[in-house]
């Protein structure tokens, strides 16, 4: 993986990082850091799960991945907001 595979990956990822937040509902505590680890942890998701759902298909869809990876993001961040993220009040 070269270097403007990973810049590109983490560009993606903090898009999909993006809305997934916007689309999730309620208000999260996230860094800008958080948000693109989240994102690119969901774009990964998002990417081998499209490339498994269509498999033998000839080829995969690129709107299914971000779809994939948005709901990666979303279901990453809730996880992040309820169990690793905990405020201490």
């Amino acid at each position: 993986m070269g270097i403007g595979e990973v810049l590109g990956l983490i560009a993606v990822g903090a898009v999909i990082g993006v809305l997934a937040r916007v689309v999730m509902p309620g208000r999260q505590s996230l860094s800008v850091l958080a948000t693109v680890v989240l994102g690119v942890l969901g774009t990964l998701v998002g990417y081998w799960a499209a490339d498994r759902l269509l498999t033998g298909s000839g080829g995969t869809i690129v709107g299914l991945r971000w779809i994939i990876g948005v709901a990666a993001a979303i279901l990453l961040t809730f996880v992040y907001e309820t169990f690793l993220h905990r405020s201490v009040n």
